[in-house]
């Protein structure tokens, strides 16, 4: 089986947003649009037209609405993106058999070598994120790399160095940063916001981390209606016939 490295020079992962996140599906096309040409390129698609489509996402968000007391009764929608998590106990790298799942030592990023990759899965099965795909027309498990031909290349200016995802996010609900660092801009983000493990109770000390979604304030009183005349008044002659006609 695979061996993880004893430490990591840096722990590189992203701190994602649940309150900022708008489900929009930015971060999922262009996680797709970049590594399907780089290097854990192609990511095929199987039937995407036909009954029962089937394919390649390193990123996937899915949607949930629920009810938390906190947020007075008012029901909750919350956009969850989910990826790779690159674990610092990795075990989709210790059940690896062939070397082909892998830590890299320089910042911690799991890999996958498709050369060494023969398909059994195990790492799928080890993987309680469900972060593994496998595809089925390589025979090979692929998985987010990070853009990690993005952020290692050097032609590339230091603000492109960065994650797809993370570069399409409209409402910069993602960071990426050093999350071993507790200077860096990833890690004072995560710690004021009170950020959470995915699964932490499991063991597998994810480095992507979540900041949960803020309550919601109480349900404020309705505004008095003859205030708001008064200030309808107080309006310029034109603001006054633009609020009558919206007033209909």
């Amino acid at each position: 089986m695979t061996a993880l490295p004893q430490s990591t020079e840096r722990r590189l992962g992203l701190v994602i947003d649940l309150d900022l996140c708008v489900g929009c599906h930015a971060c999922a096309v262009a996680c797709k649009s970049w590594n399907a040409g780089g290097m854990a390129g192609p990511l095929t698609d199987e039937s995407p037209y036909g009954a029962e489509p089937h394919g390649i996402w390193f990123n996937r968000v899915h949607s949930y609405t629920a009810q938390r007391p906190e947020d007075h009764g008012a029901p909750l929608t919350m956009h969850f993106p989910r990826s790779c998590l690159h674990c610092e106990n990795a075990h989709c790298v210790t059940v690896c058999p062939t070397g082909a799942s892998h830590k890299r030592r320089s910042d911690g990023i799991v890999l996958v070598d498709e050369d060494k990759c023969i398909g059994c899965q195990l790492c799928a099965w080890a993987c309680p994120y469900g972060a593994r795909e496998f595809s089925a027309v390589e025979g090979v498990m692929k998985k987010c790399t990070l853009c990690a031909d993005r952020i290692d290349n050097q032609d590339l200016p230091p603000a492109d160095r960065q994650p797809a995802c993370v570069m399409a996010c409209p409402t910069k609900a993602r960071l990426f940063g050093d999350l071993a660092d507790p200077d860096s801009e990833a890690s004072r983000y995560a710690a004021q916001r009170g950020s959470v493990d995915l699964y932490g109770e499991l063991g597998y000390q994810p480095t992507n981390r979540y900041l949960p979604p803020k309550a919601r304030p109480a349900p404020t009183a309705a505004v008095n209606e003859t205030e708001e005349e008064v200030q309808a008044e107080q309006l310029p002659p034109l603001l006054k016939w633009l609020d009558r006609v919206l007033s209909r």
